[in-house]
């Protein structure tokens, strides 16, 4: 199997972290210290060398530290299946994040064909119990992991979707106005559900294909309003929205559409619904999907990606830590992992790199052993 990993990360006046500088060697990466030292922002960091907003879906501008706000800069070096890039991404005075590839000026996809990230966050342990956006968001980040042009086709449907919208609220009936719009939407609508459809099989495989500690999950895809019979034909999708202008028009908004989607899990060996589960169980799932995804991406990339886990060890006991060590190092991911202190990362002892961080005066200061 060949290798995911970044060799080096430096932070330059990103969020409480004035200048981290981190050597890397492949191995799983434990980050500990008290709360509030910047351990998440370390893991914010990687996040953004993949297409997108990051972990915490943030603006550039609330990335830069304080009370500076010269804009930020993060720098890393990644090897990915035996080759080699140098990666940059910044942002000056809150502008636009802009992203370098080995010297050169790329658009934020790009980064997702040199490499794949994975992250699991606290704020994502009631994202069976909520709404469906970011049940959404779950599995678009899933499928955007295998397919990199994910993100560029759900940004055309989005805004093809905010001008038909502008349209109808302005009760706009002359049909020759949504002509163009309504084909762009199905066209890019069509396809979003094909690249979620194509992930939850590989995610369904990953997970049938492997004896895990974790439980598995059955998802389905299911739709809000089914006006369109089948959302992966673009004719299909096309003359659904035609047909419900008018019921469109009197809400005020585009109501058939992938944006209307909505991902569902049942807790497969007690065929359970995710959301009627214990909240142990609920992050039991999250961690085993994290996993699934991993072990597909392997398979369909070529190289296990980088994890991102934060606060993860808190809420497992020492026996499910140990099963999920086992599977990262397993699966040979380089996972970032943090937890206020190094006796939640005991179990992985010298497979791991340890990363010490404190709070000076509001400065984050990063050492490692």
């Amino acid at each position: 199997m060949s290798a995911l990993f970044l060799s080096s990360l430096t932070l330059s006046h990103f969020r409480s972290h004035k200048r981290a500088k981190l050597d890397l060697d492949g191995r799983p990466v434990a980050i500990y210290g008290p709360n509030g030292a910047g351990k998440t922002n370390i893991i914010e960091a990687v996040s953004i060398l993949s297409p997108g907003r990051g972990l915490r879906r943030a603006s550039s501008q609330d990335m830069t530290r304080r009370p500076e706000a010269l804009g930020w800069k993060v720098t890393a070096d990644l090897t990915s299946i035996n080759q080699h890039h140098e990666i940059e991404t910044w942002s000056e005075g809150g502008a636009s994040r802009q992203t370098k590839i080995d010297g050169k000026a790329a658009a934020q996809v790009a980064l997702g064909r040199i490499g794949r990230v994975l992250w699991l966050i606290p704020a994502m342990d009631r994202l069976w119990i909520e709404g469906a956006e970011g049940r959404r968001r779950f599995l678009d980040r899933a499928t955007l992991s295998f397919e990199p042009s994910h993100a560029e086709t759900v940004l055309t449907y989005e805004k093809a979707m905010r001008e038909r919208n502008r349209l109808l609220k302005d009760m706009v009936r002359d049909a020759h106005w949504y002509a163009a719009l309504e084909r762009q939407m199905a066209d890019a609508g069509a396809k979003i559900h094909r690249n979620r459809m194509d992930a939850l099989l590989l995610l369904a495989n990953a997970q049938a294909a492997a004896e895990t500690a974790f439980p598995s999950a059955l998802l389905d895809l299911t739709h809000a309003d089914p006006a369109c019979d089948a959302p992966d034909d673009p004719n299909a999708l096309l003359a659904a929205l035609e047909g419900s202008r008018q019921r469109d028009m009197a809400a005020g908004r585009t109501l058939i559409g992938p944006h209307r989607a909505d991902l569902s899990a049942v807790y497969a060996a007690k065929d359970v619904p995710a959301k009627d589960c214990s909240t142990g169980e609920q992050k039991a799932l999250l961690i085993s999907l994290i996993l699934a995804n991993g072990r597909a991406l392997a398979d369909d990339f070529g190289a296990p990606p980088i994890l991102l886990l934060d606060e993860v060890a808190a809420h497992l006991d020492a026996s499910r830590r140990d099963a999920l060590y086992s599977e990262i190092t397993a699966l040979g991911a380089q996972a970032f992992m943090t937890g206020t202190g190094p006796e939640l990362f005991e179990e992985l002892g010298e497979a791991a790199q340890d990363v010490y961080v404190t709070d000076e005066s509001g400065v984050s200061q990063v050492s490692q052993t």
